[in-house]
C-alpha cells in the first residue's frame, strides 16, 4: 500500500508548516534566480490567515515546486544552515502529499529520505546496525508503521550494497555500475517506489552508497596527494594532466591545492559528475607517473664506487637547510582556466 496524503489539515495547522517552509523557498529562489512572484500573505507574516491567502500560499508552493530542480534541491539542502529536522519533516511530508507524482517528485522525496534518515540518525552509527528495522524506526515520523517484509523486486538492492562494499577506488565504484542499477530500479518501480517499505529499502541504500562513496572518496584524494608528494622528492615539478581535463604540464603544487578543494566541494551530491570524473582520471596520470618514475630509476646504471664516495663526501659538507613544506589548506573551489594557469619550462626528466 503506497503512501497515501496524510489527513488535510486545518487552516492554522497548514498556514503554520507554509511559514515553516517560506524561508528555505525563498532561500532556493535566491540562490538559484528562480523567478516566481512573491506571495504577499507569506511574507507578511499574519498569523490569522484566511482561506484566501492559504489558497494563495498553496500556488505559491505548487509554483516554485515545477521550477525547483532536483539537483538544486540537494545541492541547496546540502550546504544551507537553514534546515531543521522540523523543516525536513515538514518539507518531505509537503512532497509526499503531492499528487499526482511525477518523476521529479520522486527524485526529490528520495533524496530528502536520506536528509532526515542522515539528520536524524546519530553521527557513529555503525553499518552493522543498518538493517531496515533502524531505518523504518527512524522514518517512521513521516512514514509510519509498516510490514517490513522485502518484496522480491528489491532483493537486488543487498546484491548492489555488497558489490559496492567491495570496490576499494572510486573508479571501481563508478564501473561497477552499482549507483546507475540502483537509479534504474528506482525508475522501474513507478508508482511501486511509494510502498512505505520500498522507501525504506532505497533510504537504506543510498544512505550506505554516501558512506562508500565519500569512503573511497577520501581515500583517492589521500593516496593522490601522497603521491604528488612522492613525485616531488623525485624531482618532478609538472604532471602532463590533459586526460584529466588539466593542462599538459600541470604544477605539482597547484594539483596539491586542487585535491585539498575538492575535500571540500565533494561534500555535495554523490555522482559521476565532471570533477568526480577528474579526480578519477587524476589519480590515473598520478599513478602512471609513480610507475613510470620508479622504472625509470630502476633502469639507470648504478654509479662507481668512487662517485658514491664522491658524493657522500659531498654531502658532508654544510650546505641549505631542508624543510618540510606544509600542506595547503584551502577551502574554496580554485579557478580551472588554463588559459591563465601559469606554464613552467621544465627539463624533460622533470615532467612526466
Amino acid at each position: 500500500m503506497t503512501v497515501r496524503p496524510k489527513k488535510k489539515k486545518d487552516l492554522a495547522a497548514e498556514w503554520r508548516d507554509a511559514h515553516l517552509l517560506h524561508p528555505l523557498y525563498s532561500a532556493l529562489a535566491r540562490e538559484f534566480v528562480i523567478d516566481v512572484p512573491s506571495c504577499v500573505d507569506l511574507e507578511s507574516g499574519t498569523d490569522d490567515p484566511l482561506q484566501e491567502s492559504v489558497e494563495q500560499a498553496r500556488q505559491w508552493f505548487q509554483d516554485m515546486d515545477q521550477k525547483i530542480q532536483v539537483h538544486q534541491l540537494r545541492q541547496f539542502l546540502q550546504t544551507t544552515s537553514l534546515t531543521s529536522e522540523e523543516g525536513l519533516q515538514v518539507l518531505l511530508e509537503h512532497h509526499l502529499q503531492r499528487a499526482p507524482r511525477l518523476d521529479s517528485d520522486r527524485d526529490k522525496i528520495d533524496f530528502l529520505l536520506v536528509q532526515f534518515f542522515s539528520h536524524c540518525a546519530p553521527s557513529r552509527l555503525e553499518e552493522a546496525d543498518l538493517d531496515l528495522d533502524y531505518v523504518a524506526q527512524m522514518l517512521d515520523p513521516v512514514l509510519g508503521s509498516m510490514d517490513l517484509h522485502l518484496p522480491s523486486w528489491l532483493q537486488p538492492l543487498e546484491d548492489f550494497i555488497q558489490t559496492a562494499d567491495g570496490c576499494r577506488t572510486l573508479n571501481q565504484l563508478l564501473t561497477s555500475g552499482t549507483l546507475e542499477k540502483g537509479r534504474k530500479l528506482k525508475i522501474s518501480a513507478g508508482e511501486d517506489y511509494f510502498e512505505p517499505i520500498a522507501m525504506v529499502a532505497f533510504t537504506r541504500f543510498s544512505f550506505l552508497m554516501r558512506r562508500v562513496f565519500f569512503r573511497l572518496m577520501h581515500h583517492d584524494l589521500n593516496t593522490i596527494l601522497d603521491g604528488l608528494r612522492e613525485l616531488e622528492a623525485r624531482g618532478i615539478k609538472t604532471l602532463d594532466c590533459r586526460s584529466a581535463q588539466f593542462s599538459a604540464d600541470e604544477p605539482v603544487t597547484r594539483l596539491r591545492m586542487i585535491c585539498q578543494s575538492w575535500k571540500v566541494m565533494f561534500h555535495a551530491e554523490y555522482s559521476s559528475g565532471q570533477p568526480l570524473r577528474m579526480l578519477v582520471d587524476l589519480r590515473n596520470v598520478m599513478d602512471a607517473a609513480l610507475t613510470r618514475t620508479e622504472k625509470k630509476a630502476a633502469s639507470r646504471p648504478s654509479e662507481p664506487p668512487f662517485l658514491r664516495v664522491k658524493a657522500a663526501a659531498a654531502g658532508a659538507q654544510p650546505g641549505p637547510a631542508s624543510f618540510d613544506t606544509p600542506e595547503f589548506e584551502v577551502n574554496a573551489v580554485p579557478e580551472w582556466d588554463e588559459d591563465s594557469a601559469a606554464h613552467q619550462e621544465t627539463e624533460e626528466d622533470n615532467q612526466v
